[in-house]
């Protein structure tokens, strides 16, 4: 299980450094791709728990919204979230009117995924459009990765006390303590080494960011837990082995990747 694990962050991990430093394309169509299978895997955990939710509609506005980010940042932000949710409640009532009676159940589902998946994963792009974004987004995302390594090292060695029991069994105030302690000081550590390509930062500013993704990030996994354990499955899919699911690995990504754009704008202005 744990080599399964390693081998797929080994090859995961430096392609999703490798999008974020090169940005572009490179970066559309890797997001495009994590969050599009991360909308297919939503859809596939909520019909397996039978909820009616159509696939097409959650991945098509999860791509749309990745589209509309990247090539427009937030300028027809309030544009695309009103058409999404017309085109959403529109569907429902046609649905409704066909005798789909759980219409309006599928479309505060699908909205739902739409916009955690498509508004706020593509967070991770805004971070990389920002100033300086190359080095930004690589650190950010670095500093998500070694916060989880430290709460899961530290959780297995000395967890005791359960932070979310019902929720995530796996999770522990020493786990979460330790991902604190190691990500304010990896955040420290790159603010300090990482000097000339990230004057935004500094030491004080990585320690604060690195503090900030061990407290936010966790409930992106939690949040997942919570789905997962709606619909009765172990994990959101098969395609990363001993991971799970692509969502099993951005879960704590979406949630990081959003606090850490508005940290490192308010750094910056």
């Amino acid at each position: 299980m744990f080599k399964q694990r390693l081998i797929s962050s080994l090859i995961f991990v430096p392609i999703s450094l490798a999008a974020f430093y090169f940005g572009n394309w490179a970066l559309l169509l890797f997001m495009g791709l994590v969050l599009g299978l991360g909308a297919y895997e939503y859809s596939r955990i909520l019909n397996q728990a039978g909820l009616r939710v159509n696939q097409v509609l959650v991945v098509g506005g999860v791509l749309a919204l990745v589209a509309l980010r990247h090539f427009f940042g937030f300028q027809y932000g309030a544009l695309s979230v009103s058409v999404l949710l017309l085109g959403l409640a529109g569907h429902a009532l046609f649905q409704y009117e066909r005798g789909n009676d759980q219409a309006y159940q599928q479309f505060a589902l699908e909205l739902s995924g739409v916009l955690y998946l498509g508004w706020l994963g593509a967070y991770s792009i805004s971070l990389r459009h920002l100033p300086n974004g190359a080095w930004l987004a690589v650190a950010a995302v670095a500093l998500v990765m070694l916060v989880d390594l430290g709460a899961y090292v530290v959780g297995s060695l000395l967890g005791k006390n359960h932070f979310a029991p019902r929720l995530s069994p796996s999770k522990t105030w020493e786990g979460l303590a330790g991902g604190l302690v190691f990500g304010a000081g990896c955040g420290a550590l790159i603010g300090w080494l990482g000097a000339p390509v990230l004057p935004e930062l500094g030491v004080w500013g990585g320690l604060g960011l690195g503090a900030l993704m061990a407290v936010i990030s966790p409930f992106g996994d939690i949040f997942l837990s919570m789905l997962k354990r709606g619909a009765g499955v172990k994990d959101a899919g098969k395609l990363l082995p001993g991971i799970g699911g692509i969502m099993d690995r951005i879960d704590s990504w979406i949630w990081g990747m959003t606090a850490a754009y508005y940290f490192v704008l308010l750094l910056i202005r």
